[in-house]
């Protein structure tokens, strides 16, 4: 890595991961190239880490104490029970995660990117193109960039991919379903307060998929107080499939309030009448549609391109995998290619490890989505034993990803 140039074209999380390991393997000079004009942390949303995950990420030095997290213990699964508000607890799974912020940790993260790397935001990258002298990346204002290396932390519309894939094989696919997401003040939770334990990660079951909680720091810039993070599966009108389809556009105004319409009508005919509320006190301004897509790059590296986060493989939420793998893939290229005796050594030492990881977690993905969204089970007829047996039968030992090793 010695004197080579790299650039990262994305600079969120996976990008400020990938710039730091980078320039601990010895990069000559790493530049990162972000699009955005915006604030990436003012983004919201949650996301939770295995402890035993984060532990070997801090062991890596990726992640620290010092970011701020919040600890839960437990995950209740809850159903609707007649009158009971807060409905009727059918089983309680170990839950030993730590919940963050997307935003702090970004912010963190990017604090953690030394002063030698050229982070370039506004700064939009238009064509990606490998050859035998480097690869160059086409800017937005029309100038061409040289590397000796090319990393490809741009998300599930990643151009780094397209360019080292055929169209067919970079392109993501609609599972069929998608995710409602919101935040919302601690204070702005309904009563009683014991409904929802503050180590909780709890999940509201219902016909046709299910709403997991759980508290979160505050955003960087906000009132420093916890938030609430919740996000709702399940599957649209058949007659919005379509809409939905495409990876690289967005909902409508017109389908995206038709499909927040159809999710007030689920949590009206389905959930508690206090996780009703915990809906419905979140405010529109926090509130998101995620259509879930997936892909899984069949290798992670090609030439002078290389791939991580969710533009190698993009992890389904539910798996609890997402940052996680962004995080593990940014440790182990930057191993590899400290390690290695020449660059495509390296990549290929990468490729090698982490390809596999992306396409186990593609496919528990896609298990987990029929088993917890498409193809729910009798949820109220279980009790605890009933509920551990279909968990493990279902995808639930994988969730939470893979341990960070070595091959």
């Amino acid at each position: 890595m010695r004197g080579l140039r790299v650039a990262v074209v994305g600079g969120s999380i996976a990008g400020c991961a990938a710039a730091r390991a980078l320039h601990r393997a010895g990069a000559g000079e790493v530049v990162v190239l972000e699009r955005a004009t915006g604030r990436l942390q003012d983004r919201g949303v949650g996301l939770g880490i295995q402890k035993e995950r984060y532990a070997e990420l801090e062991a890596a030095g990726y992640l620290d104490a010092e970011m701020p997290w919040i600890d839960l213990a437990r995950r209740p699964w809850v159903v609707r029970d007649g009158t009971r508000r807060a409905g009727r607890v059918i089983a309680t799974l170990p839950f030993p995660y730590r919940s963050y912020s997307w935003g702090s940790l970004w912010q963190e993260l990017r604090r953690r990117v030394p002063d030698a790397v050229d982070h370039r935001t506004s700064t939009a990258v238009t064509a990606v193109a490998d050859g035998p002298d480097g690869a160059v990346l086409t800017l937005g204002n029309g100038r061409e960039e040289r590397f000796d290396l090319v990393v490809g932390a741009d998300g599930h519309r990643s151009l780094v991919r397209a360019a080292m894939l055929p169209p067919g094989r970079s392109t993501a696919s609609f599972s069929g379903y998608l995710a409602w997401r919101g935040t919302l003040a601690t204070e702005q939770l309904p009563d009683p307060a014991e409904a929802f334990p503050e180590d909780s990660a709890t999940t509201v079951a219902f016909p046709g998929g299910h709403m997991i909680s759980y508290r979160i720091p505050g955003t960087p810039d906000g009132d420093g107080g916890a938030r609430v993070n919740w996000v709702f599966y399940a599957t649209p009108p058949t007659h919005l499939a379509d809409a939905l389809a495409d990876p690289e556009s967005t909902p409508s105004t017109s389908v995206a309030k038709e499909l927040t319409d159809y999710q007030l009508d689920v949590v009206a005919r389905h959930l508690p009448g206090y996780w009703q509320d915990v809906v419905h006190n979140t405010p529109e301004e926090r509130r998101l549609l995620q259509p879930i897509h997936d892909v899984a790059a069949p290798s992670y590296a090609r030439g002078r391109l290389v791939l991580l986060g969710d533009a190698a493989a993009i992890a389904r939420p539910h798996t609890g995998s997402g940052a996680l793998k962004a995080l593990q893939d940014a440790t182990v290229l930057g191993r590899a290619m400290a390690e290695a005796p020449s660059v495509p050594a390296g990549l290929a030492v990468y490729d090698a490890e982490r390809a596999p990881v992306g396409r186990t977690i593609l496919e528990l993905g896609r298990a987990v989505g029929r088993a917890h969204v498409q193809r729910t089970p009798d949820w109220a007829a279980m009790d605890q034993p009933a509920f551990e047996a279909w968990w493990q039968a279902n995808g639930g030992p994988g969730i939470g990803g893979r341990p960070l090793g070595r091959g």
